[in-house]
Order: structure tokens, then C-alpha cells, then sequence
């Protein structure tokens, strides 16, 4: 098995986009390690990027392949 920076960062953001889309219907995600670590790589390469991901508009953003996002 590959670590996380064997993947593309797009695909890491859209799953990560996806499975974060699913947290309201399926609470247990929030528990995941699986959930957490990618989160952790996303935030650190944001971070490599610039990014100050305790900013949510620059943060989401950023997953979002630097498409705006509303952030309503």
C-alpha cells in the first residue's frame, strides 16, 4: 500500500471533499483515523502551499482545486 503522497493531490482533495460532504448523514466519519490522517496531509500541504488553513474561506478554497467556495 502506498502513504497518502503516493496519490494525486487532486484525487486526495475530491475524496476528502466527498467524504467530508457526508458527515451529516453518516456521523461515525468523524471517528475515522482514515478521515483524520488525510485531513492532516491536506492540511500540511495546503500549509506547504501557503495556505492558512485555520482561514475555512482559504481552506475551502484550496480543497476546492482554488475554485471559490461559499461559505454559507
Amino acid at each position: 500500500m502506498k502513504p497518502l503522497s503516493g496519490y494525486a493531490l487532486a484525487d486526495l482533495r475530491r475524496i476528502y471533499r466527498t467524504l467530508h460532504g457526508q458527515l451529516q448523514q453518516d456521523f461515525e466519519l468523524m471517528d475515522s483515523e482514515l478521515l483524520q490522517d488525510l485531513q492532516t496531509f491536506l492540511q500540511s500541504q495546503a500549509r506547504e502551499a501557503g495556505v492558512d488553513v485555520s482561514v475555512h474561506a482559504q481552506w475551502a478554497a484550496w480543497l476546492n482545486d482554488g475554485k471559490p467556495v461559499s461559505c454559507t
